[in-house]
């Protein structure tokens, strides 16, 4: 009796795990973004490995298999998941594709003043790219919240077109999503208001366009978003530590992942901090099972500047 029991009640969970929605997303907001919409109805796969880095990432036969499998999937359309494409054209998918790039409007990625050349990139340029170069167009358009609002909206949009019967309750949990998104949008937006000087020196990538461009901030870097460089030349270093000196500038900044030795050296030679500023690209283990989101995520970015800023 008691076999029978537990038998018959597992049986319901089994059939409902069948009927919900399968979701892949290449990296963590789409991710993200996917869980909140689906909720309870949607089971969402994250492929990039806590902690890995995008742009070195290689899929297994397991993750192209999933891609393959699902009724949605979710990535970038940038340079870093280059690969996807590939994987397009080889499988037979079964599902729905959604580009991220394609739910917003583009900013082109840019070399300012100081930045090391892009090498790594392929847009067609025969020689490293000048200063206000365009150099193709930035894939991170997350990190601008007004954009993780409108790309949560359009996951929500199609997780409802492929299962119409819970189209309302995608509806409400996208919303409340995208709502919350909004208002922190607004917070960081009261923020930079009170804030004369937004000059920021990255010695680290500079993945953060669409941020800086929503809140009008003026940023120096080592590096463009998507460079494979980590050591940038001692001309670079000088440039960003004489920056540092020059306008006052209290912090330099190093993203989640960086070993931050370049921001070290700058700060430590120009008498300043570091702080870190995370692009919500990817999460860590730790993270991951801490229940971190986008929205967790960029509210610890708000504090940090705050008290760096």
């Amino acid at each position: 009796m008691v076999l029978l029991l537990t038998a018959c009640g597992q049986a319901p969970a089994e059939h409902e795990r069948e009927e919900r929605l399968t979701v892949v997303a290449t990296v963590f907001p789409a991710y993200d973004f996917a869980r909140a919409a689906g909720g309870e109805l949607a089971e969402v796969r994250l492929l990039l490995p806590p902690g890995a880095e995008s742009h070195s990432y290689e899929p297994t036969p397991a993750d192209i298999l999933a891609v393959q499998e699902c009724d949605l999937f979710l990535y970038l359309g940038g340079e870093s998941d280059a690969w996807v494409e590939t994987i397009l054209e080889s499988v037979d998918m079964q599902g729905e594709a959604l580009r991220m790039v394609d739910c917003v409007d583009l900013l082109e990625e840019e070399t300012v003043e100081g930045m090391e050349d892009h090498e790594g990139h392929d847009h067609d340029h025969a020689e490293g790219p000048g200063l206000g170069e365009v150099v193709g167009y930035d894939e991170h358009v997350w990190t601008s919240p007004k954009n993780a609002a409108a790309i949560t909206r359009a996951v929500g949009d199609r997780l409802a077109e492929l299962d119409p019967a819970n189209a309302g309750t995608y509806a409400a949990n996208t919303e409340g999503y995208a709502t919350r998104i909004e208002a922190l949008d607004r917070e960081f937006a009261d923020f930079f208001a009170g804030v004369e000087d937004r000059t920021m020196v990255f010695g680290d990538r500079f993945p953060l366009r669409y941020f800086a461009e929503e809140f009008d901030i003026d940023y120096y870097a080592a590096f463009p978003g998507c460079s494979t460089q980590t050591e940038p030349s001692a001309a670079t270093i000088a440039f960003l530590t004489d920056k540092v000196r020059e306008e006052g500038i209290p912090t330099v900044w190093y993203i989640e992942f960086s070993n931050h030795l370049v921001a070290d050296s700058i700060a430590e030679a120009a008498g300043v901090k570091t702080a870190l500023f995370h692009t919500c690209h990817n999460v860590s283990t730790d993270e991951l099972e801490a229940g971190a989101t986008y929205v967790s995520l960029m509210e610890q970015n708000l504090e940090t500047l705050r008290e760096n800023l």
